[in-house]
C-alpha cells in the first residue's frame, strides 16, 4: 500500500514540534471529532508522513514533518477523569476515541505560513485549507506535502 500523507494541527502552547523532537515520540491523544476518529483508527498507518502544523498562535502554519510510529489504538486519555479530555462514554472495553505515536523527522527552515499556503496555486485543492473545515487532522497529497517542505527549505526573499 502506498504511503499516505497528513496534516496534524496543534497549538504549540500544548505539544508543539520542539516538544515532540524533546519527547521523541509523541502520542496524539485528545482527538473528538468523530471524522477524524475514523482517520486515526482506520486509515493512518505506520510510515506515514506527518506536517507538523501550529495553531493559535502568532504565526500560523507548518513548522515540520514526523511520522507515523504507531498506527490507531485506543486513546487511554478518554478514560481518565483528570485527564485535559475526558469521556465517560469511552471505555477499555468499548473504546470511541483512538489515538496515533509519531516520531520527529525535520525541522523546516522556516515556518510555512497559512497565508503563503493560501496563495500558493499548488495547494489550491488541499483540504486544510477549505472554507469552514475545522479538522484536527486532514489528508494531503504526496504534492501538498512536497510543495509545503519545499516552501519551508527555501530562503525567504
Amino acid at each position: 500500500m502506498a504511503e499516505r500523507y497528513w496534516l496534524f494541527k496543534t497549538e504549540p502552547s500544548a505539544y508543539s514540534f520542539d516538544d515532540l523532537v524533546r519527547d521523541g515520540v509523541g502520542e496524539w491523544d485528545g482527538v473528538r471529532n468523530f471524522q477524524v476518529r475514523n482517520w486515526l483508527r482506520d486509515d493512518i498507518k505506520v510510515g506515514d508522513g506527518v506536517i507538523f502544523y501550529h495553531s493559535s498562535t502568532k504565526t500560523v502554519g507548518v513548522v515540520g514533518t514526523a511520522r507515523v510510529v504507531r498506527a490507531g489504538y485506543p486513546d487511554h486519555t478518554a478514560w481518565n477523569p483528570t485527564s485535559e479530555h475526558p469521556d465517560p462514554r469511552s471505555t477499555m472495553e468499548k473504546p470511541l476515541w483512538y489515538m496515533v505515536d509519531i516520531a520527529p523527522e525535520r525541522k523546516l527552515d522556516r515556518i510555512v505560513t497559512l497565508d503563503e499556503m493560501r496563495l500558493a496555486p499548488e495547494l489550491s485543492d488541499m483540504m486544510t485549507l477549505k472554507r469552514g473545515n475545522r479538522f484536527s487532522i486532514t489528508p494531503v497529497t504526496p504534492d501538498e506535502f512536497e510543495a509545503i517542505v519545499r516552501m519551508g527549505t527555501e530562503s525567504q526573499a
